[in-house]
C-alpha cells in the first residue's frame, strides 16, 4: 500500500488556475469607502505592484507562472500527497484518508506559494521593502523567506498575542532578515490609535493589517503584501489543488470530500478551487471549510461589504465578516483569528458550493494528538481544525475518499500543545451579542 504519492519537479504546475471565469455569479467589486464607487487599479497602485493588481482583476482562466518563481518553488515543491493508513486504522474506518503535506516548505506551511510570487513581482518593479502583517507567524516567516530569496527588505507586524505565544516564529523571521514588531505598535498612527483605546490590546489581524498598509502607503520604496483573502493570493495557492489532482489520478481516486481550515481562505481555496469546476459540472464532491467557534466568520458572520482592516484604511470588499472591529479571543490558532474571509470563498459559500463548520479548540487538539500519534507529524493548531473535520467525516461516511490540506506543521506551536497537555486550554464561543455589536459597526452601502 503506497503511503506517499510523489510528483517530479517537471510536474510542478506551470500555470495558476483563476476561478473567476468559472464562478456561479459575478464577483462584487471592491468599493472605495470615500466615494462608494468601485475602485480602479490606480487606487491600489500605492500599495501593490501593477502585475499583482492585474492578477487581482484578471478574467483569464490560466495565468503563466514565471520561470524564476518555478525555480524557487523547486526548493520544496512538488509536495507529497500522503495516504493516512495509520490514522485510518486507528479510526477503524474503511474510508481512504489523504492529506496534502504543505508543511514540507522551509517556513513549514503553504504560505510560500504566494510569498515567493509576491516578492518576485515586487522585485521586478523595483520595490525595495515589503511591509506585512502576520497572525500565527506562518505568513511572516514565508514572506521573510521569499524576500530573502529576491533581495528585499521586510517589515512584519505580528499580532501581539501570537508574538508572545510563538517566539520561535519571530526568531525564524529574523533569521531570514525581517524586522518584526508586536502589533499594535507605537510606530504607526493606526497602532497608536488602538493603544489609546486599549493599552493592553492583544492585537488582531485587522489591526496588524492597518499598520502594515499605513507603513506601505507612507513610504515610497515600500509595498504591502497580504498572505490571504485577496484574489491573487488564492490564485497562487492553486498549485496545491493542481498537484493534488494529478496525485489522486495516480492513486486512481476521485475525492468525495475536500477539507481545509479557514482563516482568510488561502490554503482552503488553494486546495479546493481547481476542483470547483468539476462540482459545477455535476460531480458528487463536497468542500468543507473549518473555522474556530471563537472566530466563526463563515458560520455566523454576515455576507456584506466591510473593511479588511480594523482602522478602515482598506477598500470595502463583499465577504463573510464578523465586523472589522471584531477582536477574537487569543486562541492558539492565530492564523484563524480574522474577522473576514476571502471574497471568492465567501461567494462560493453564499452559493452553497462550499460548506462550513466550526469547532472549539479542545476537540481540535484532541484530533491533533491522534494525528501526531498515528502519522508522526505534529500539525499546526490551524490545520488541526481540518484534521478534526476529516476524522468526523470518516466516522460518518462509509468508503469515502477524504482529502484534507495539512497546511502547516506545529513545531513552533509547542506552547499551545503544552497548554493542552497541562489542561489549561480554554474553549471560546463568541457570543451572539458581541457579533451583533461588531456587525452593527459595518459601513452601510
Amino acid at each position: 500500500m503506497q503511503t506517499k504519492i510523489m510528483l517530479q519537479e517537471s510536474e510542478i504546475p506551470t500555470k495558476w488556475y483563476n476561478i473567476i471565469p468559472d464562478l456561479p455569479e459575478q464577483l462584487p467589486p471592491p468599493i472605495n469607502p470615500g466615494t462608494g464607487q468601485p475602485i480602479g487599479p490606480e487606487d491600489l497602485a500605492p500599495i501593490f505592484p501593477m502585475e499583482l493588481i492585474k492578477q487581482e482583476v484578471s478574467s483569464e482562466r490560466w495565468i503563466e507562472i514565471p520561470d524564476d518563481i518555478i525555480e524557487a518553488y523547486k526548493i520544496y515543491r512538488p509536495t507529497p500527497l500522503h495516504r493516512a493508513h495509520r490514522l485510518e486504522k486507528a479510526l477503524k474506518t474503511n474510508c481512504r484518508i489523504y492529506f496534502k503535506d504543505e508543511s514540507v516548505s522551509p517556513p513549514g506551511s503553504h504560505k510560500p506559494n504566494t510569498a515567493i510570487a509576491q516578492a518576485y513581482y515586487n522585485m521586478k518593479e523595483g520595490v525595495r521593502r515589503i511591509s506585512t502583517e502576520t497572525g500565527a507567524g506562518q505568513w511572516g516567516c514565508s514572506i521573510a523567506f521569499a524576500c530573502n530569496i529576491f533581495g528585499l527588505s521586510c517589515t512584519v507586524y505580528m499580532v501581539k498575542v501570537s508574538f508572545e505565544q510563538k517566539p520561535y516564529r519571530k526568531i525564524l523571521m529574523q533569521t531570514w532578515g525581517a524586522d518584526v514588531h508586536a502589533s499594535p505598535t507605537n510606530l504607526t498612527n493606526a497602532g497608536k490609535k488602538i493603544l489609546e483605546q486599549d493599552p493592553d490590546s492583544p492585537g488582531s489581524l485587522g489591526i496588524a493589517i492597518s499598520e502594515a498598509v499605513e507603513d506601505a502607503a507612507t513610504h515610497e520604496d515600500t509595498k504591502y503584501s497580504l498572505g490571504s483573502v485577496l484574489n491573487h493570493v488564492l490564485l497562487h495557492q492553486t498549485v496545491i489543488g493542481l498537484e493534488t489532482k494529478k496525485q489522486l489520478e495516480i492513486a486512481g481516486e476521485k475525492p468525495d470530500v475536500l477539507i481545509g481550515c479557514v482563516g482568510g481562505g488561502s490554503n482552503f481555496g488553494g486546495l479546493v478551487f481547481p476542483f470547483v469546476p468539476d462540482k459545477l459540472k455535476g460531480q458528487e464532491i463536497r468542500f468543507i471549510g473549518v473555522e474556530p467557534t471563537a472566530c466563526p466568520t463563515l458560520t455566523k458572520g454576515s455576507y456584506t461589504y466591510d473593511f479588511g482592516d480594523t482602522v478602515g484604511l482598506t477598500p470595502l470588499v463583499k465577504m463573510h465578516t464578523l465586523g472589522h472591529s471584531f477582536v477574537p479571543p487569543g486562541i492558539h490558532a492565530g492564523g484563524l483569528r480574522y474577522h473576514g474571509d476571502a471574497p471568492l470563498l465567501s461567494l462560493l459559500v453564499k452559493n452553497k458550493v462550499i460548506d462550513a463548520v466550526a469547532y472549539p479548540q479542545t476537540p481540535v487538539f484532541e484530533a491533533a494528538m491522534l494525528f501526531a500519534k498515528t502519522e508522526g507529524i505534529l500539525p499546526a493548531p490551524e490545520t488541526s481544525h481540518a484534521i478534526k473535520c476529516a476524522i468526523d467525516e470518516a466516522k460518518k461516511n462509509d468508503g469515502s475518499c477524504i482529502v484534507f490540506n495539512l497546511s502547516g506543521h506545529g513545531n513552533f506551536d509547542l506552547a499551545a500543545y503544552d497548554a493542552y497537555l497541562s489542561g489549561n486550554l480554554e474553549d471560546y464561543e463568541y457570543s451572539e451579542d458581541k457579533i451583533r455589536e461588531a456587525i452593527a459597526q459595518i459601513p452601510k452601502f
